[in-house]
């Protein structure tokens, strides 16, 4: 079962996507800032990470530059309500950016394109 978890600092959007991704077959982590999400990161090596932005203590853009400066082989998806970080360079480092909205088809499709394509990188 693949692993994924899912950094949100709301609590009702960290329990719908936890409990969609989970019907979708996954194994769902949760963190609720960016602080939380690194000891998950080092704890559990999750196979796929859930980025939000704004979050209190560390957001997700300082949190994505320590996860891949220890941790490089998760894939990292930004999901977040701004569009306008895509144009952020710390963006790049991510794998995906999804806008968050209530379908959360394309979320979806993105974890398991990302997934796929790691898989066949092994």
């Amino acid at each position: 079962m693949k692993s994924v978890l899912i950094v949100e600092d709301d609590k009702n959007q960290r329990l719908l996507y936890e409990q969609e991704l989970a019907l979708e077959g996954y194994g769902v982590l949760t963190a609720a800032n960016g602080k939380e999400a690194l000891d998950k990161v080092q704890e559990m090596h999750p196979d796929i990470i859930i980025m939000d932005i704004n979050m209190p203590e560390m957001d997700g853009l300082e949190a994505i530059g320590r996860i891949i400066g220890k941790y490089k082989e998760a894939p990292i998806i930004i999901h977040t309500a701004y569009s306008h970080y895509k144009e952020s360079f710390m963006s790049w480092a991510a794998d995906g950016y999804v806008v968050k909205s209530s379908d959360l088809a394309e979320l979806k499709e993105t974890i398991d394109g990302l997934l796929t394509r790691k898989s066949a990188a092994v």
